[in-house]
């Protein structure tokens, strides 16, 4: 992903057609819907990104877009969602990744609302910038609600899927510094699909055995 408009449109269309084909597995299960449906959010910010590299880049309607969904949405959507699939033995522990989440979604929003974000074609890849104020400590704080509630969920599926979005966050970082948050989406957006497999062998029941 990541390398052109065509490959965001093509990888972003097949990931959102396997996060509707989970939505429909999980009908039967309210509680596992929004995690069920993060593959289709995750497809659908890929499209969006195409629409960013059909523009050049810039501060457009697209990269906005791109920003909310990346930032301030999945910062709190990621942790609510795991919470809401949770057995009730381990949804206190994942109250703290979903405050985690919680205040950096505020931080990003606020941002988002009183600064400009800019993409900016680098090659075969995509740079975001909005010039955060203490961004380590956001970049913490998203961590640990994203990945973080994934590895404190208690679920084999889950924690594995936290694992991967885990694994490409550091691939990211390493090999693509400045274009960091556009590489581990599209890396995470491609891992999702390990949530259509999650859901069709049926979430996490209340009674299966807790990892931790």
């Amino acid at each position: 992903m990541c390398w052109s408009a065509t490959a965001d449109l093509v990888a972003g269309t097949g990931i959102a057609a396997v996060g509707v084909a989970s939505v429909a597995l999980a009908l039967r299960r309210p509680r596992d819907l929004p995690l069920a449906a993060l593959p289709l959010l995750l497809g659908v910010h890929q499209i969006v990104e195409a629409a960013v590299w059909s523009n050049g880049g810039g501060t457009g309607p697209a990269t906005v877009a791109w920003a909310v969904i990346a930032l301030p949405l999945l910062a709190l959507w990621v942790p609510a969602a795991v919470l809401c699939a949770a057995p009730p033995r381990a949804r206190r522990r994942l109250l703290v990744p979903l405050v985690a989440g919680a205040a950096t979604a505020a931080a990003l929003a606020h941002a988002l609302a009183t600064r400009t974000v800019t993409a900016e074609i680098r090659g075969h890849t995509v740079g975001y910038s909005l010039g955060l104020p203490q961004a380590e400590l956001v970049v913490v704080g998203y961590l640990l609600a994203t990945i973080g509630s994934l590895l404190l969920s208690g679920d084999r599926g889950l924690v594995l899927f936290g694992l991967l979005v885990g694994f490409g966050a550091a691939v990211s970082l390493v090999l693509w510094r400045q274009e960091y948050i556009s590489t581990w989406c599209a890396f995470a957006a491609v891992c999702s699909v390990v949530l259509l497999f999650w859901v069709r062998r049926g979430g996490i029941p209340a009674r299966r055995h807790d990892l931790g």
